[in-house]
This record gives structure tokens, sequence and C-alpha cells, in this order.
């Protein structure tokens, strides 16, 4: 954790940096021009980087070390439980066939949206509440 933030850390001030030369260059090679969009989404890179970094650095303080940052670990250290996953559920593919169909209403027209966003609130929340109803509820 500690390396993958002060990484984080370096590739944040690369952005800047790369989003001040972008400017730069545009502005010299096009008569003076700004472009706002290049150094925009460049210097939005960077502020999502910063956004990394800070997270992995407030968990490093909280969590202490991991096993995937000391050097005598062993592989079976870092075997812990991540979770519980539904083997059998198709939830999460009409949920990502749905939401890809929202997603693609940006591209092809508003009327998809207006089919597509109704299916995906349905797989999302048979997803959320599969467990909670048939034969598996707790």
């Amino acid at each position: 954790m500690k390396f993958n933030g002060r990484l984080f850390w370096f590739l944040t001030a690369f952005y800047f940096v790369d989003a001040a030369g972008y400017a730069i260059w545009f502005s010299n090679s096009n008569g003076g021009r700004f472009e706002p969009i290049g150094t925009a989404a460049i210097s939005m890179l960077a502020i999502m980087s910063a956004f990394l970094a800070f997270y992995l650095q407030k968990t490093d303080k909280v969590q202490g070390v991991v096993p995937e940052d000391r050097l005598d670990a062993n592989i079976e250290d870092g075997d812990t439980e991540i979770g519980f996953f539904a083997p059998w559920s198709w939830w999460p593919f009409f949920l990502g066939l749905f939401g890809s169909i929202v997603f693609a209403a940006l591209a092809i027209g508003w009327w998809l949206f207006f089919i597509g966003f109704p299916l995906a609130l349905v797989a999302l929340i048979g997803f959320v509440f599969e467990f909670h109803r048939g034969q598996y509820a707790h």
C-alpha cells in the first residue's frame, strides 16, 4: 500500500506537468489558441490519481502492513476471504447487458434510454435482493 500511494502521488505530479506541457505545446503550435478539452482531461486524470493516492495512504495508515508489502510473506498470508459471490446468479449478466443499453443510448438516441433504464433498474433490484426470497432466502 505504501508503495502504491507513493506511485500515485508521483503520477499526480506527472499528469499535472503533462497537462501544463500539453497546454503550452498546443498553444505554440496553433497560433496562441488555448485548447481546454485536452488540458482539462489530463488535469482531471491528475485529480483522480490524487484521490487514489490519498485513499491508499489513509488505508495504509489505518490497516497497517499487509502481506503484499512484506518481503518475507508467503502466498498463504494473503489468502483471506474476500466476500460471498453467488455462483449461479444471472443478475450480474442482465445488469451489465441493460446497463450497456442505457450507456449506448448516449450514442444512438434517447429513446433507447427509456427502454434500457427500467430493465436495468429491475436487474439492479433483482441483484440486490436475490438472497432475500426464494430457495436461498435468509
